[in-house]
């Protein structure tokens, strides 16, 4: 029964959010009041499901300067942790299929962040130089899952290109981010809140102006894994 009030409040928190978010996307087009919004559903989403949230690591780099943060996922709570415990305002690039949902995914779609399509690659690489555009005429930071997909078993799956072919492109520092704790509080394909603690863990920057070709950027995706992985409390 707690897990059904959980659900429903969270459901009705986000529905009011994504309706300011989208309100805010048509009148704002600094989208300040769009992040500011983000931050709100997060914080109260995150309050809602009684879970607690830790940072650590924001020491390790420059918030004033723009990255590409490259985080795990296993939960839908990880979008959750990553927007409260960001220390700049950052687009997050997600999937087509979110942009269905009512409200929510309209807010997204019409929002600063940047939506792609997995399945066609030659769309995906088009997002993504968009997200280049969009990125370096406003100088912020941009989040990529780079899994391309969330985790069922909480394990860090291969990665996919796209975050370290946008990286190579503008330039941006990666910062690799381990989220633990949310694949227990919310797994894949279930519609069960537990009650749990999320770290979130921002490792040192890494350099990307010199990646020159694919090879370079698999052994970056490799090398930014396993950090990832190495950082990971569970």
């Amino acid at each position: 029964m707690i897990t059904y009030i959980k659900l429903f409040l969270v459901t009705l928190h986000l529905m009011f959010c994504s309706t300011l978010a989208l309100i805010s996307a048509i009148f704002d087009r600094s989208n300040r009041t769009y992040f500011w919004i983000s931050r709100l559903l997060s914080y109260g989403g995150l309050f809602l499901s009684g879970i607690k949230l830790t940072t650590s690591g924001l020491e390790n780099f420059d918030k004033s300067k723009p990255h590409v943060y490259v985080s795990n996922h296993s939960s839908m709570y990880d979008i959750l942790a990553m927007q409260a415990s960001f220390p700049d305002d950052a687009v997050i690039i997600f999937k087509k299929e979110l942009a269905k949902i009512p409200i929510f995914g309209w807010a997204l779609q019409l929002g600063p962040y940047i939506v792609i399509d997995r399945q066609k690659a030659d769309r995906a690489m088009e997002s993504l130089d968009r997200a280049k555009q969009t990125i370096i005429n406003e100088g912020i930071s941009v989040l990529v899952f780079a899994e391309g997909t969330r985790s069922k078993s909480g394990e860090v799956m291969p990665f996919k290109r796209g975050a370290f072919y946008l990286a190579a492109r503008v330039g941006y520092p990666i910062i690799p981010v381990s989220i633990s704790g949310t694949a227990a509080i919310m797994p894949k394909g279930k519609l069960r809140i537990n009650p749990g603690t999320i770290h979130v863990h921002y490792d040192k920057p890494i350099i990307t102006e010199n990646m020159n070709g694919r090879q370079s950027e698999k052994d970056l995706m490799e090398q930014v894994r396993q950090i990832i992985i190495a950082n990971k409390k569970d």
